[in-house]
């Protein structure tokens, strides 16, 4: 019988701002990652938009990212399955000198 080796598993520290005018990755503040989303604080949907937009940006499915405490709370815990914790900040870190914004890709394109 063969043990399976632990996955990859980070944990990020998030504050996140609901009602936003677009879905964005605005940065770090210290250790903490600092979010934007258009969702409400209403049943989970700013929550769920959260998990979504950091998949999204990390290239990994919906399902490997959940918050696990502060759902009721701006100040979140977000556990990331299958990246280590240097990887994730490494993926979060490029591009982030103007922020990660998720766009429609039907759009024109973005301001100037």
């Amino acid at each position: 019988m063969t043990a399976k080796p632990p996955s990859a598993n980070a944990r990020l520290r998030v504050r996140l701002t609901p009602r936003a005018a677009h879905d964005e990755i605005a940065g770090w503040q210290g250790d903490v990652l600092r979010v934007r989303v258009t969702a409400p604080p209403v049943d989970g949907r700013a929550n769920a938009a959260l998990e979504r937009l950091l998949a999204q940006a990390l290239g990994l499915p919906k399902r490997a990212v959940r918050v696990i405490s502060g759902t009721r709370v701006r100040e979140k815990t977000v556990a990331i399955e299958g990246a280590a914790r240097r990887e994730v900040l490494s993926r979060l870190g490029e591009g982030l000198g103007e922020g990660l914004r998720s766009e429609d890709p039907r759009s024109e394109g973005g301001s100037s």
